[in-house]
């Protein structure tokens, strides 16, 4: 079904909004997959807030133009479905990631975060950012850390008195 001039301005702004708030994006290669796998990965992106569209790569050309993700525009070379992070950085990476280790027609062809294109290797290592609940607990692990070795330095002198304590007791009646 051809899209007419309204259908096509109404999607190059959609795709433009999401883009302009997004944190990164991925364009991945879906040649093959039947339908069902696409609704599958359409229900993992939507579960982890991933922007998932298959639009035309003229259409996203210029959609992201103006973006930050202006720099994938040379790259968008065949079928491909676009996926947008909208919470953390990791998150379009590790669905792309995750569903094609189990469905090996889906190939990342291009990665943009924060207005750099990466090489497609990259996508192990941007998989693996933490999200942000993950960034504040480690975070938080970091900043604890030193109190508690401030307490424990505190407390230590005070425990070792109870310690020699305990010794003489043990020793006084150990020989009474």
């Amino acid at each position: 079904m051809a899209l007419n001039l309204e259908d096509k301005k109404a999607i190059v702004a959609e795709v433009s909004t999401i883009a302009a708030n997004a944190h990164s994006a991925i364009a991945a290669e879906y040649r093959g997959l039947t339908v069902e796998e696409m609704t599958e990965l359409r229900v993992s992106a939507r579960s982890e807030n991933v922007y998932l569209r298959v639009v035309k790569n003229s259409l996203t050309r210029r959609a992201v133009e103006g973006t930050e993700f202006e720099c994938m525009q040379d790259s968008l070379v065949g079928p491909l479905v676009m996926a947008f992070s909208q919470e953390d950085p990791g998150a379009a990476a590790r669905v792309v990631k995750n569903f094609s280790k189990t469905h090996d027609k889906l190939i990342a062809r291009v990665i943009a975060v924060g207005g750099v294109l990466l090489s497609v290797d990259q996508i192990e290592r941007l998989s693996s950012l933490p999200n942000r609940d993950q960034a504040i607990a480690m975070l938080m692990g970091v900043m604890k850390a030193p109190i508690e070795k401030f307490v424990r330095t505190l407390n230590e002198p005070t425990a070792k008195f109870v310690r020699v304590v305990a010794a003489v007791r043990d020793q006084k009646q150990a020989g009474a």
